[in-house]
């Protein structure tokens, strides 16, 4: 156990010494930066397990562990910037939409929970199958839905809309339904309704928050920078007296405003950049 133990600690040592060494196009340095993203992850889940056991399923678990995940980010040299962190803050039930790039907007949220505080986060069923992660998550208030089970999936987002009805919870879902590998041609994807649908039965606000591109992660030419990414927290939309029948109107209006401040921030995070700058550019 020892021996074995030992050698994990050697090889998340040089992984770390081979993400801090070069920010180069090379595969081997871009694939130990996701590696080593998910590997720490797991090892901090499963080493709070014991305290997350001892308050089960309270959305209160996900901000105390957000204190050492976001740790990461200093690893993978990942700036992160809030903006309008006094709407967030505000203790209120609503529900979150944010847009979906990478795994990585995770990261992003580890690092603005203790600005969010009480926050029942919904993401889909096959990350609750990444043992020992999605179980962590799973114990520290993670609501996981099955896509391919609709039924299911909109009565657990109702008894979890209790939640920001009555305990002044936020609810963080991603509408677009998945990332969106196309960020710089499409700006979003598609939103799905679950969300808008659950903010005017419980009639609470929409609370846009937008990430910035990830300019400095490349997919196509394998590399992964240092970088900054801002995360805008919008004004809320409010649903008071809106019905059913108005969930078409409140997307347009929502993915309308955050089209708007993701085209902003695209052109703040690349205008500085060289021309032969190896990340995404337009």
């Amino acid at each position: 156990m020892i021996t074995w133990l030992m050698y994990l600690l050697v090889t998340i040592l040089f992984m770390i010494v081979l993400v801090l060494s070069s920010d180069s196009h090379d595969v081997i340095r871009f694939n130990v930066r996701f590696i080593l993203y998910y590997l720490v992850s797991s090892i901090i889940a499963l080493g709070s397990m014991p305290f997350i056991l001892l308050r089960p399923k309270n959305v209160k678990n996900c901000r105390d562990l957000s204190v050492l995940l976001r740790q990461i980010t200093k690893i993978l040299g990942i700036e992160w910037e809030l903006r309008g962190a006094d709407e967030l803050s505000i203790e209120r039930g609503c529900i979150i939409v944010a847009n979906h790039q990478t795994t990585l907007d995770i990261l992003g949220m580890f690092n603005i929970w203790g600005v969010m505080g009480k926050c029942a986060s919904v993401a889909k069923m096959e990350v609750f199958y990444a043992w020992p992660f999605g179980l962590a998550a799973w114990l520290a208030g993670v609501v996981f839905i099955d896509r391919r089970n609709s039924s299911k999936a909109v009565t657990t987002l109702n008894a979890t809309s209790l939640l920001v009805k009555h305990e002044k919870t936020k609810m963080w879902i991603f509408p677009e339904g998945t990332r969106n590998k196309t960020v710089l041609k499409t700006g979003m994807l598609p939103f799905k309704k679950g969300a808008f649908r659950i903010a005017i039965e419980n009639q609470v606000p929409i609370l846009p928050v937008v990430f910035s591109p990830y300019y400095f992660i490349n997919e196509k030419t394998r590399y992964f920078g240092r970088g900054k990414v801002i995360i805008h927290t919008l004004k809320p939309i409010f649903t008071d007296g809106l019905e059913l029948k108005d969930v078409d109107d409140l997307i347009i209006r929502t993915r309308a405003v955050m089209l708007d401040a993701f085209e902003a921030l695209t052109k703040e995070v690349l205008s500085p950049l060289p021309p032969d700058y190896p990340g995404q550019v337009l």
